[in-house]
């Protein structure tokens, strides 16, 4: 249930049709951009804590929740021209971006390509090369893809067995559940005609956005505003499970998170501190992908100090 106080809206842009949420506020627009399957809702909490100093929107990219769903234009070119021209249909000059996880390649082209509409940048998890070999080479290690999760296949035909479905099969997201997960469900899915739950976004459009993905070579280097950056070392905890996962396997889990990842992930965060050296960078220990949800106050107390700074 969509409990936030926001406007809901939607705009024209680039021949698509786009959902965003407008919290209001006075001072500089700080625009928030979701990951990847998420939507502007999920930042239903975290977002209105600013709007004492910014004017504070989120956008839902296309081919997520309640926007348009084309069957192109998932390159990072056309993601960012996307959000330019919502800036110009909401006459935005400049904002800050605050990006999650896959909305950091679109962080990253938005500020090398219109250097002028960006005021600061905030990297939630989300400042990784994906396109590079070494994170190629951790992802074909993570034991994740060998175990099937419970249910994986199976079809739903409620919303509750659906949301049961996810919490059962993704322990990381049951870890961060609440209303906000409830209502990023909510818009996320539709029914077919034979009465089944699924998700909105097809198999198509999930594989564009991830080859966008894995060959985007950020841009970080050219960024010279303000830069924020938090790195959620992760843990294994989050990801275990007892109701599908043998001993093995969650012996595999921890192995792969606590040491292989961790250690991926302090290259990774220095590999970006060279090639942004005046970026401010947070290192959250034991951290959760969903850092501004599980480590709420110490994201938003940075955030704080860094926007205002």
């Amino acid at each position: 249930m969509d409990t936030s106080p926001h406007h809901s809206d939607f705009v024209n842009v680039n021949g698509i049709r786009l959902h965003y949420l407008d919290w209001g506020g006075g001072g500089p627009a700080l625009l928030f951009l979701a990951g990847l399957g998420s939507t502007a809702h999920i930042f239903d909490r975290f977002a209105p804590r600013f709007i004492d100093k910014f004017h504070v929107l989120a956008l839902t990219r296309r081919g997520h929740g309640e926007s348009d769903y084309p069957e192109t234009g998932y390159d990072i070119a056309t993601l960012t021209e996307d959000i330019r021209q919502f800036m110009d249909v909401l006459k935005i000059d400049q904002a800050i971006l605050v990006g999650h996880s896959l909305a950091g390649i679109e962080l990253s082209h938005l500020a090398a390509a219109y250097p002028e509409r960006v005021l600061k940048v905030v990297f939630l998890d989300a400042a990784y090369d994906r396109a590079s070999p070494a994170f190629k080479a951790i992802r074909a290690k993570d034991p994740m893809y060998n175990i099937q999760r419970p249910g994986e296949y199976a079809d739903h035909y409620t919303l509750e067995d659906y949301t049961a479905a996810i919490k059962r099969g993704y322990p990381s997201l049951a870890a961060i559940w609440s209303e906000v997960l409830d209502t990023e469900v909510e818009r996320s899915v539709k029914r077919t005609l034979e009465g089944k739950v699924v998700d909105k976004m097809s198999e198509a459009i999930g594989q564009a956005i991830r080859a966008t993905i894995d060959s985007y070579v950020p841009e970080d280097a050219k960024i010279q505003v303000p830069v924020l950056s938090f790195f959620a070392l992760p843990d294994s905890a989050y990801y275990l499970s007892a109701d599908f996962m043998s001993e093995e396997q969650q012996a595999q889990v921890i192995e792969f998170f606590d040491t292989t990842l961790n250690s991926y992930n302090r290259k990774a965060i220095e590999q970006f501190r060279r090639n942004v050296p005046h970026a401010r960078i947070v290192e959250i220990p034991k951290g959760h992908h969903y850092c501004f949800i599980k480590q709420e106050e110490l994201v938003f107390n940075e955030m704080q100090s860094f926007l205002l700074g």
